[in-house]
């Protein structure tokens, strides 16, 4: 059970495989997308960190009397030269208790790694931080004096980051130290930024856990999720093997509740379908060439016969009688005729099914019946010929090939009606773009279970396998392949005892 098991488990992971494949490119897919997110993440907690410090450090700074950073002079200067209201006394008479330039006692003072710096006006800077340990990073004078312009316009100004000497990188806030117009130079507060990285470093390590735990859960999940979501797949899979000649009416379920398996079983069952049909078609073709051999093979082996028989009649003495020779040898010329007249039918079958493209040629009709009439006045005997007043029908048509199947349409008429009271009729009209020819006879008519099979090849309404007039079977055949090469149709109706019509449309537009 446990081989049984690895061997599956093996299957399902092997790199050809589409579950392989599959649970390889969604991890894949998902290990990326928890990286951008990590990245992004990063990146925008950096800043709101950075921010967030920047704008803590400018609020404490904010709430420390700017005596702590200015001289008498400056603050006398500062006030206008204004007394107070209660005892004009000026800022030497503060209280003793109040803070001052050398009294810091906000613990903002005292942060490690914090440093705080005055850069007056002339460009002096001074050091008013009490973490001696910490060394400011200074800027340029024009720098600084950008910095002032935008302060003392009331522009805000953004947090920077330097590096200080030793190369540590700073965070660094600015703020006027007095008011605009009147403020004694910059003070610049800046820190190190190694907390606030650690911090985000502890972050996006705890991001990072959580996605490996998250790509084992998925892993974990998605491997039954994946198994159970192939399953209809798999069935398919089983289906086909199963699937050969002998199984072609069987089809595989068509509703899996998952399109595109769906649409691969539609897609299977239409296969099947087409080659049950293809393989019908294969065993009719077959059957017909086999049924066609056999009756070539019958149609002539009777003249053979028929010739052989006259020649041995011929070798035993009957050369010697005039009237049995000239018997003899007219029943051979016909026979002789017959087995050329069925040779060269199948010739012309054999060329017409390989190459049914005709060199076609700007012809009348009308005027090829014309040219035909007294021929077929002389093949219909006593029999009457109608032909109807012929309009103007011009096309590209193969000028002999239509007289072949006129021919061959009036030859069958000739055979099924009767020699003296039979009357056949010819007439030809044109309908918008197609011209339409119908031979009619009132002979003996053909029944209706022999119309579907009346333009195959050596197929006979007849049940007997001779003629009078000795055809063979091949004159309807021949006369469709003919207008299927013009791209054309012929249609047959005919009622026991009331005659047949051939209609025959022909496209004038080619």
């Amino acid at each position: 059970m446990n081989r049984l098991r690895t061997n599956s488990i093996a299957r399902l992971l092997a790199p050809g495989s589409l579950r392989y494949q599959l649970l390889n490119r969604s991890l894949l897919i998902l290990a990326a997308l928890l990286l951008l997110i990590g990245v992004l993440q990063y990146v925008i907690m950096k800043d709101f960190v950075f921010k967030n410090k920047a704008e803590s450090l400018n609020a404490q700074v904010m709430s420390m009397p700017m005596d702590w950073f200015m001289d008498e002079a400056t603050l006398n200067e500062g006030m206008d030269g204004k007394r107070s209201e209660q005892g004009n006394a000026t800022i030497d008479n503060a209280p003793s208790d109040r803070p001052s330039r050398n009294h810091r006692d906000s613990p903002m003072f005292y942060q490690p790694g914090l440093s705080i710096v005055l850069i007056g006006q002339d460009g002096t800077i001074t050091d008013v931080s009490k973490d001696t340990t910490a060394s400011a990073p200074l800027l340029s004078e024009k720098q600084y004096g950008q910095i002032s312009n935008q302060l003392q316009a009331r522009k805000q100004v953004d947090y920077q980051i330097v590096d200080n000497a030793q190369g540590k990188e700073q965070l660094v806030v600015f703020r006027l130290a007095g008011p605009p117009g009147r403020a004694a130079g910059i003070i610049q507060v800046s820190t190190e930024t190694d907390s606030l990285k650690q911090l985000l470093m502890t972050q996006l390590a705890i991001f990072t856990g959580l996605s490996a735990l998250a790509l084992a859960a998925g892993l974990a999940l998605y491997l039954p999720l994946l198994r159970r979501t192939l399953r209809p797949l798999s069935h398919v899979v089983l289906a086909v093997q199963h699937t050969d000649a002998g199984s072609l009416t069987k089809r595989i379920p068509a509703s899996h509740g998952q399109e595109e398996i769906d649409r691969l079983s539609e897609a299977f069952n239409g296969m099947l379908e087409r080659l049950d049909i293809s393989f019908e078609s294969e065993r009719k073709t077959t059957e017909k060439m086999r049924r066609f051999i056999a009756d070539a093979s019958h149609e002539l082996r009777t003249p053979l016969t028929s010739i052989h028989g006259f020649l041995e009649v011929l070798l035993r003495g009957a050369a010697s009688n005039p009237d049995q020779l000239h018997r003899a040898l007219t029943s051979m010329q016909l026979e002789s005729r017959r087995i050329n007249k069925l040779v060269e039918d199948l010739l012309a079958l054999a060329k017409l099914d390989q190459d049914p493209q005709l060199q076609l040629a700007d012809t009348r009709l009308d005027e090829l019946l014309r040219e035909m009439e007294p021929q077929l006045q002389l093949i219909a005997g006593s029999r009457k010929v109608e032909l109807a007043p012929l309009p103007r029908v011009s096309g590209r048509f193969h000028a002999d090939k239509l007289k072949q199947v006129v021919l061959n349409l009036f030859l069958n008429a000739v055979q099924h009606t009767d020699s003296e009271s039979g009357t056949i009729s010819i007439s030809l009209a044109q309908h918008n773009n197609q011209a339409e020819l119908t031979v009619a006879d009132n002979g003996i008519g053909i029944q209706a279970e022999h119309l579907p099979h009346l333009f195959e090849r050596f197929y006979r309404s007849e049940s007997s396998r001779t003629r009078k007039n000795g055809g063979a079977g091949l004159g309807l055949s021949i006369t469709q392949s003919i207008v299927d090469a013009h791209q054309g149709i012929i249609e047959v109706t005919s009622h026991p005892n009331e005659g047949t019509t051939f209609r025959i449309v022909l496209p004038t537009d080619l």
